[in-house]
Formats: C-alpha cells, sequence, structure tokens
C-alpha cells in the first residue's frame, strides 16, 4: 500500500527534496519538532533501545512508559504506532538491512493489534543530516520506498529527516535531533535526552559492533527485556584502536566524524574493552540461554536469568 500524508496517498520519490517540495507543511512540521528542548528521561520508566535494534508494547505496559533512542547521526529513529490499540514500536535504523527491518517493525505493531479494527498505523521519521557522504539521504529513500511497500495503509505524521534534520554548527552539517522518545500511553513522539542506557549496554553494543542485525529486544507480554544469545569471534587485534587518539577513532569507525556526540570515542573503546573481556559471547549466554531483566519496585531493570548470583565469566 503507498503512504499516506493527510488522507491522501503520496507517491513514490526519487529524493527526500522532491518530497518536501510537494508537500511544504513537511517542512514547517518539522521545524516546530526539532525546536523543541530535548526532554531528559527518567529511567525508571525507559525502555531504551540502541543501535540495530527494536522494541514494541501497548499503553497496558505497567513497566514501560517511555521506549527511546539515541546518538542517531546518519541513523534513523523509526516509530510505528497504531492509533486504536495503542502499540507502538520503536527502532534505530543505521541502513544496514532496511527492507527486512521494516517489515519487523510493521509485524511488531500489527501483532500486539491484534483484531483491533478501529484507528490506523502512523509514522514518524526523525534522523539523518546533510552529511557529505548522503548516507542519511540513502536511509530516508530506502525507510519510504520500504515503508510503501507495506500490506497496511501507513500515515506518515513526523518526517523530520536528513535536509529537515541539519544545522550549521562551526560551518559544519550536525544533526538537529539525536534523540526521541515516544510515550506508549499517549502516543506523543518528542525529542529526548537519557541519563541511561541499559540493561547490559556494552553487551548489546557488541552484539551491534561485530556485525549483529536488527534485534528485538523487549518481550511485551512478559514486560521484561531479553537479549538473545549472539555470537561473536575472538579478535585481539582490536586492541589496536584502544591507544589511537579521539580524531583517528572519528575517522575510521564513525560514518559522520564531525557530527558525532561527544561520548562517542568513550563509548567505541569501551565496546572494545568488553569484547576483549569477553573473547566470545558464550560465557555471557550460559547454557544459550538470553539474558533476561525485569523492571524492580525501584525502577531498574534487573538481572534475573542468568541467575545474577553467578554472573557470566569472561572467556579464558
Amino acid at each position: 500500500m503507498p503512504l499516506f500524508l493527510q488522507n491522501r496517498q503520496i507517491d513514490r520519490v526519487s529524493t527526500t527534496a522532491e518530497l518536501f517540495g510537494k508537500h511544504s507543511h513537511l517542512q514547517e512540521n518539522a521545524r516546530v519538532f526539532r525546536s523543541k528542548t530535548p526532554t531528559t528521561v527518567d529511567p525508571k520508566c525507559l525502555l531504551y533501545v540502541q543501535q540495530r535494534e527494536y522494541a514494541a508494547t501497548t499503553p497496558s505496559d505497567k513497566s514501560v512508559t517511555v521506549i527511546g533512542s539515541a546518538d542517531a547521526t546518519t541513523c534513523h529513529l523509526v516509530v510505528l504506532r497504531h492509533t486504536g490499540s495503542g502499540a507502538t514500536c520503536l527502532a534505530h535504523c543505521d541502513g544496514s538491512r532496511t527492507w527486512s527491518e521494516v517489515s519487523l517493525i510493521t509485524k511488531a505493531v500489527a501483532s500486539l493489534t491484534g483484531a483491533v479494527k478501529d484507528g490506523r498505523f502512523e509514522l514518524h521519521l526523525v534522523g539523518g543530516f546533510d552529511d557529505e557522504s548522503q548516507t542519511s539521504h540513502t536511509l530516508s529513500l530506502n525507510l519510504l520506498v520500504a515503508f510503501h511497500e507495506q500490506d497496511e495503509e501507513i500515515h506518515l505524521e513526523t518526517c523530520c529527516i536528513t535536509e529537515l534534520n541539519d544545522e550549521l554548527v562551526g560551518g559544519v552539517h550536525r544533526p538537529v535531533v539525536y534523540g526521541i522518545g515516544v510515550n506508549v500511553k499517549t502516543g506523543e513522539v518528542f525529542p529526548a535526552s537519557f541519563p541511561t542506557r541499559g540493561p547490559a549496554e556494552e553487551l548489546r553494543s557488541a552484539r551491534t559492533f561485530t556485525g549483529g542485525q536488527m534485534a528485538e529486544i523487549y518481550n511485551s507480554s512478559k514486560e521484561q527485556v531479553e537479549i538473545a544469545p549472539c555470537k561473536w569471534s575472538p579478535n585481539r587485534d582490536i586492541a589496536f584502536w584502544l591507544a589511537q587518539d579521539d580524531d583517528t577513532i572519528l575517522q575510521y569507525l564513525s560514518t559522520s566524524p564531525m557530527a558525532e556526540p561527544p561520548h562517542f570515542v568513550q563509548h567505541i573503546k569501551s565496546t572494545i574493552q568488553f569484547l576483549l573481556d569477553h573473547p566470545t559471547a558464550d560465557g555471557c549466554f550460559p547454557g544459550s540461554q538470553p539474558q533476561i531483566f525485569k523492571r524492580m519496585p525501584q525502577g531498574e531493570w534487573d538481572l534475573v536469568s542468568p541467575s545474577p548470583a553467578s554472573p557470566p565469566s569472561p572467556q579464558e
């Protein structure tokens, strides 16, 4: 089915400029969206989604109020919500397998919506900027085309992407909005920042760093974060990066060296150190079972499986 905008079908476009030229109100909507001061989300109500992850839930969820993600430069943050059921999915897409990822996002919301007939699917796209390599433009177009190909009628509500999410700072192009949250009770989508990005932040980052594909990280029926077993091979060569200066790491390990947030280099180094401490992932998943976290009364995510009394140890 084609995408809808203001209740009208929209045609496929070959450039983002063509889309914004044909539908000029998107420019004003994006201006309003990016002008909002980012909300700092309370970790006690947050489900954080990292790069190449997605999570979906419904308004009845007692453990999650906000799903959020940040650190999107050329990456795009995708929110799909059904207005009838309130089922909501947020994904952090980097262009690795856009077509299959969009299908996963759509199926996640459709599955939680079930037989609810009233309402419609609403799409919010945020991220990217006017980067020199045009990586953002390519991802923007691929996401739009992929959503065009879905069976459901999908209504594009927010489109703060690529050139509409771009600003010049000291002569350098950068994104305006790096992170967003979506309130799963109300459906509100807003610019956001996050003081915590767990649980299992380093493990999840290591999975992506070593080539892991889009993964669902939340079981809404059980209200628990589930990090599925993954694989990587020992690679002592990556220790090389720990001795490099910030500029070298940015140049070679980022798609947008001039636009990364300040903590990017430290995040890369901590991920590499985790991989050196865990040469394979086997010790993180005893018995090939997922790591499972539940929300505790104080609001933190606590490891419940494998037993926290016997934490996985690094492989020798």
